[in-house]
């Protein structure tokens, strides 16, 4: 009975581990909550529609109130190099979004602690639109946070190429420490 109850904490704490897709890193422990429409995403990895997605997440935390400055960005991981034959050759990321000066707004929706930002940049979202495939595949979309300080800016310029974005480049680049928050959808192009 010991045994068990020891392979089910290690197996959930496995689970709850990392709020990113495997083999994504930086690896993320802290979890995003994202409100799409009337859904907060508790769950990396939910899977979800264009139609959903189509217009930006609500952000934030339910188990915390942040009270700094945060860039939120998200970034889909298996863009295919190839539009005409999605299925031959590797995939790359492309950066849907990158919006600066998210702070708390002080409000809850759904649950979650809301943050806030009354910019639109440097890369305004843009919502997931994966080409179809056969057989379908699933494009994880990863919301990652950071903190940075109230002055913190970052030009469209210094963001580079989104097709092909190169997160560890970037944040190096920009000096970002590591995301404190993170999430993931999927959506197939269907």
């Amino acid at each position: 009975m010991l045994l068990q109850s020891l392979v089910s904490g290690v197996t959930l704490a496995g689970l709850v581990a990392a709020q990113t897709p495997a083999g994504f890193t930086p690896e993320v422990k802290d979890r995003l909550d994202l409100i799409v429409g009337t859904k907060v995403i508790t769950v990396p990895g939910t899977a979800l529609t264009r139609a959903e997605t189509a217009r930006q997440p609500v952000i934030g935390t339910s188990d915390t109130i942040l009270s700094g400055t945060y860039l939120w960005m998200m970034i889909d991981l298996d863009v295919p190099a190839n539009f005409q034959n999605p299925s031959a050759g590797a995939r790359r990321t492309n950066l849907h979004a990158m919006i600066s000066g998210f702070k708390s707004s002080g409000q809850t929706s759904n649950g979650v602690n809301t943050l806030t930002s009354t910019a639109t940049g440097p890369i305004a979202y843009v919502g997931p639109g994966p080409p179809p495939e056969n057989p379908p595949y699933a494009h994880r979309y990863v919301s990652l946070l950071y903190e940075t300080n109230s002055t913190f800016s970052v030009s469209r310029t210094q963001v580079g190429q989104t097709f092909g974005f190169n997160l560890a480049t970037f944040a190096t680049a920009v000096g970002l420490g590591q995301p404190i928050r993170a999430n993931y959808w999927n959506v197939t192009g269907q």
